[in-house]
């Protein structure tokens, strides 16, 4: 048996580190405006299902009373 499995590699923290800054720096952050957006698109998203499941929670409790 060979111990290639078990050898293990760590890179030191500084190079984590650095590499971490560089991966940052590449990424493109949306503009205020496109957040703003898309968090209004979130919220109402969020509004019309949460009326959409009460509605029919009603509904059923309505009609499981009827039933029973």
């Amino acid at each position: 048996m060979s111990n290639e499995n078990t050898k293990t590699e760590t890179a030191p923290k500084k190079s984590f580190f650095k590499g971490l800054k560089a991966e940052f720096g590449k990424i493109s952050w949306p503009d205020k405006d496109k957040v703003t957006k898309e968090t209004v698109a979130v919220l109402a998203a969020t509004l019309v299902l949460g009326l959409l499941i009460a509605g029919m929670d009603f509904l059923i409790r309505i009609g499981l009373d009827a039933i029973l």
